[in-house]
């Protein structure tokens, strides 16, 4: 685990982790964000498969991982998010990075298409666009924000199984415990999920929620070099929403997934052989 980890204070008084791979000056930074209930640790084989030759900074948004927590959970939206990315990129001094972003990630990803383009120099969207399939957010719903302490990381693998079985059929034991010690943390004797359950608060509002078109965005960040890549069983970017992405974005390269839904943990063979033919296109840094 050739990391170091970087910690830095956002305006609110936060202070954020993020995971510093080191790469060469000579190719563009990678910056990984991750999704809604995940972690630094769900980007490990993609960012030692990238580094050295890459440098890869993989961010905790507030909430998880080794990220304050935000005591006013309301702040946890991907407005905020985007404004901590641009914190980030601020403080390490990098005029511009490619993004790469898995569902939450993709979105917020976005979101800095539209506030602040000249931060992107091309981007990885990971099993999301600006459409997000009602299934796939219902069953992202009913475990969000519900704590569950597992008294083994046994236990806490056979929890993910039953509830994630639909998306990775191809599992095995041993991957289930993988993604159980990427997910997980011990804590006073227990098994546990490493977010905020209050990332779960601004979802159960009884104000009206504003519907936001997400396809100007999308638009923006299609002016950049973009890769879509998608799960050929997942229930939040569909087959359709994938063909409005292919027309909105006709200079766009896209990848499908074979046997996996939501999300491609980016080590897949068709993952990975797109990615590679994405990253060896982009040329030189700066």
């Amino acid at each position: 685990m050739k990391f170091t980890d970087g910690y830095f204070k956002v305006p609110d008084g936060l202070t954020l982790h993020y995971r510093d791979y080191p790469g060469s000056r000579d190719r563009p930074t990678l910056l990984c964000l991750h999704g809604l209930t995940r972690n630094a640790r769900d980007f490990e084989r993609f960012a030692e498969r990238y580094s050295p030759e890459f440098r890869v900074i993989v961010l905790e948004f507030r909430g998880r991982g080794l990220s304050d927590r935000d005591p006013q959970p309301m702040r946890y939206t991907p407005m905020t998010y985007a404004r901590d990315v641009l914190e980030l990129l601020d403080h390490l001094k990098l005029p511009q990075s490619v993004f790469v972003g898995t569902s939450l990630g993709g979105l917020v990803t976005m979101g800095i298409a539209g506030i602040a383009p000249e931060r992107i120099a091309a981007a990885i969207l990971n099993d999301v666009g600006p459409e997000l399939g009602q299934s796939g957010l219902d069953h992202i719903f009913t475990y969000l924000g519900k704590e569950v302490r597992f008294g083994s990381w046994v236990e806490a693998a056979e929890a993910l199984s039953t509830r994630h079985a639909g998306a990775h059929p191809g599992y095995s034991t041993e991957d289930w415990l993988a993604m159980a010690r990427r997910n997980c943390r011990e804590e006073d004797g227990a098994v546990l999920f490493d977010y905020d359950m209050a990332i779960a608060e601004p979802f159960k509002s009884n104000d009206p929620v504003p519907k936001i078109d997400m396809w100007p965005l999308f638009a923006a960040l299609a002016q950049k070099p973009l890769l879509v890549i998608r799960g050929a069983l997942s229930e939040l970017l569909s087959h359709e929403t994938v063909e409005k992405m292919r027309s909105a974005a006709p200079n766009a390269q896209f990848a499908l997934v074979q046997n996996v839904g939501h999300a491609p943990d980016l080590s897949e063979p068709e993952a990975a052989a797109a990615i590679d033919r994405f990253l060896s296109g982009l040329g030189q840094a700066g």
